[in-house]
């Protein structure tokens, strides 16, 4: 009982930022794995409410730094995404699976969800 609990005490914590649930639902809707470059412009755009060609580089290097050294580690460690540091691209990792039903059920009920749930 204990371990379920932790587990799902760990599960709740990944999902508590918001750029997090915004990575794997975007991975989620992904056939392919996608590239860091891609995943960094699809979440500031998103951040920021706005279209991926017309987010500044400021946001770019700010969404990069936070996915590179906090967001991505997080999500590699619960096996949640798979980061390939040397082609730079991610997928979704082994326990994704565990994670989707959450998933779909935040994505069919998006409209009853507070903000920021993507």
């Amino acid at each position: 009982m204990a371990e379920s609990t932790e587990r799902v005490t760990n599960t709740f914590s990944t999902l508590a930022d918001p750029a997090r649930r915004y990575v794997l639902d975007y991975l989620a809707k992904q056939a392919t794995p996608v590239s860091f470059d891609r995943l960094t412009t699809r979440v500031a755009a998103w951040h920021t409410d706005s279209d991926p060609d017309a987010v500044d580089e400021a946001t770019l290097t700010e969404m990069r730094t936070a996915l590179y050294h906090v967001h991505l580690p997080k999500l590699a460690e619960t096996g949640y995404i798979e980061w390939d540091a040397d082609t730079h691209t991610i997928r979704r990792g082994p326990h994704f699976d565990e994670i989707a039903p959450l998933l779909q059920l935040m994505a069919d009920h998006e409209d009853e969800l507070p903000a920021g749930w993507p």
